[in-house]
């Protein structure tokens, strides 16, 4: 591999030279610059990223910590980030934690090593001590899709319970009154948001929570527990009319799952889920969801991590909260013909 010395030495300057067309090319004269770019050029020469950012003191680098990769809510997410990063000259890391916790804490390690700029994630549980140790360490933190309970950190979020709200309050319109809530851990902050959002809905409309809502807790919120939540549902000794799921995935596994055994949506069973990810408006039977801005997100949060880092002294945190939108189609709607 070519080094810094080998370039130099083609190129007839000093090392110095080279670091200062790297790094500073407008102190080099124009003619030398050329010289020295074309045996870089030549000869593939890299230059180690890892010692320049050591001795700038900085790193364009910013780490995306997220639940769930797989999730096309999260690969919407980091395009708004990764846009946002781009345009100020950083580079994504984007790290999966698969809820885990352990995973989580790795990652957190891997990129305070790696001398990260700032740290967008999505944590695991409510707790945040394990992101002040990292800030205690210099290194910014901005949660995404997760408020803030400190003014000492910025955040961006989206009003999750008011979703709830949306999504319950429609099946209720619709004259349900028997409604399934399909849904991952609780400790997931918006999870824990989204039923309180079902209860405050089925409490406005004078209904008792015991007998109008049947909950369905899940090891995680994929496809595939989406499926097998069909069998917890069915199997009640009174099944619901109506299903609100926590997310668009759990959705899909239900509908699937429901449409094989021959069960009509929404005329035998309505859905509505959560988050509008790409695939909702173009199922047979689209599916009505609340929608996030899932790239404004990303998006926003980036925008607040760069600051911190780029002009400290004059960012103050903010605990960004979006609105979400209730977005009706053909499964929750059924559409009698005379």
């Amino acid at each position: 591999m070519t080094d810094i010395r080998r370039v130099a030495g083609l190129a007839g300057v000093s090392l110095g030279t080279v670091s200062n067309v790297l790094n500073r090319p407008h102190l080099v004269a124009e003619q030398t610059r050329r010289r020295v770019e074309q045996v870089i050029a030549e000869t593939g020469f890299v230059p180690n990223g890892s010692a320049r950012q050591l001795r700038a003191g900085h790193s364009p680098l910013i780490g995306l910590v997220v639940l769930d990769v797989s999730n096309p809510f999260f690969t919407e997410v980091a395009r708004g980030v990764e846009d946002a990063a781009n345009a100020a000259g950083s580079i994504v890391i984007l790290c999966n934690s698969d809820d885990s916790t352990l995973k989580e804490q790795r990652y957190l390690q891997a990129l305070e090593e790696q001398r990260v700029q700032g740290i967008l994630i999505t944590p695991v549980s409510s707790g945040e001590a394990s992101i002040q140790r990292v800030r205690h360490r210099g290194i910014a933190v901005v949660l995404l899709d997760r408020p803030s309970r400190s003014h000492e950190l910025c955040s961006v979020a989206v009003d999750d319970v008011r979703g709830g709200e949306f999504a319950t309050s429609h099946l209720l319109a619709q004259g349900h009154r028997r409604i399934g809530f399909v849904h991952g851990p609780l400790t997931l902050r918006q999870v824990a948001d989204r039923q309180r959002g079902v209860l405050h809905a089925i409490k406005q409309a004078g209904l008792d929570p015991q007998r109008a809502v049947i909950n369905v807790s899940l090891h995680s919120q994929t496809t595939v527990e989406g499926e097998a939540s069909a069998e917890l549902l069915l199997s009640d000794a009174q099944p619901p009319t109506a299903v609100f799921c926590a997310n668009d995935l759990l959705a899909l596994g239900l509908m699937r799952s429901l449409t094989r055994r021959g069960i009509g949506i929404p005329e035998d069973i309505a859905i509505v889920g959560y988050d509008d990810v790409e695939f909702a408006s173009v199922l047979l039977t689209p599916l009505t969801t609340v929608r996030q801005p899932k790239y404004e997100l990303g998006y926003k949060a980036a925008q607040l991590l760069l600051e911190e880092t780029q002009h400290p002294e004059q960012h103050s945190h903010q605990q960004v909260v979006f609105q979400p939108e209730l977005l009706v189609r053909g499964s929750s709607v059924f559409q009698r013909h005379s």
